[in-house]
């Protein structure tokens, strides 16, 4: 394990001092740091990247499996998938992205596993629901979480790949880079992919969304 030079220690110790007392809380560990800790055999480190990164990853293992039960299975083999391999990051990707590559995995696993398709019940989706899908944008505050509870009926009856990028990107809001990172491919895999799922989501929806007017 890479000890800390002495004088970092020293720097690191006056902030955390100055912090104190001027009532600032003190300063809190980057993921650098604890998983430096954490390969070093420091158990509390990693729990607290546990429960730094958990509630983020949890919401797109949901929207990746489509309920509870599934994402929480799928979040547990992630951070035990982590555990065995956190002495393999490299640190090319921030760590929340490494953490994604994995969970997508799983979700996949996930999905091979139960080889099951959802319904869409179409008389329930939101306006906000037919913004997305006629213009392939996030509608505004107040309105997200009709998209999200009809984001989510709709996922399950996409491809991987499509369902994969409409969650990281309309859902995480996650930029172009950041999915590119995430699955492992060109941004321009991940551009393509995007407008055909928002076209494969338009044709399951062609007869409850509104037609153009022919004159």
């Amino acid at each position: 394990m890479e000890e800390i030079p002495p004088v970092r220690q020293t720097i690191l110790l006056m902030l955390q001092q100055e912090h104190l007392r001027t009532g600032a809380k003190p300063l809190q560990p980057t993921d650098s740091d604890l998983i430096r800790r954490a390969t070093g055999g420091d158990d509390a480190a990693y729990h607290e990247l546990v429960d730094r990164h958990a509630p983020q990853l949890y919401r797109l293992a949901f929207s990746l499996v489509g309920n509870a039960a599934d994402a929480e299975d799928v979040l547990q083999e992630t951070f035990a998938g982590a555990f065995r391999q956190l002495a393999k990051f490299e640190g090319r990707a921030s760590f929340r992205t490494w953490l994604s590559q994995i969970l997508v995995r799983q979700a996949a696993r996930c999905h091979r596993s139960r080889s099951r398709s959802k319904a869409i019940s179409l008389d329930t989706l939101s306006d906000a629901a037919r913004d997305l899908l006629k213009h392939g944008t996030v509608p505004p505050a107040g309105r997200e979480s009709d998209l999200r509870l009809d984001v989510l009926a709709v996922l399950g009856t996409l491809s991987p790949d499509h369902r994969e990028v409409v969650a990281l990107r309309e859902l995480h809001g996650l930029s172009y880079d950041e999915i590119a990172d995430v699955l492992r491919v060109p941004r321009g895999t991940v551009e393509s992919r995007l407008f055909r799922a928002r076209q494969e989501l338009k044709g399951r929806l062609k007869d409850y969304l509104p037609q153009p007017r022919r004159d």
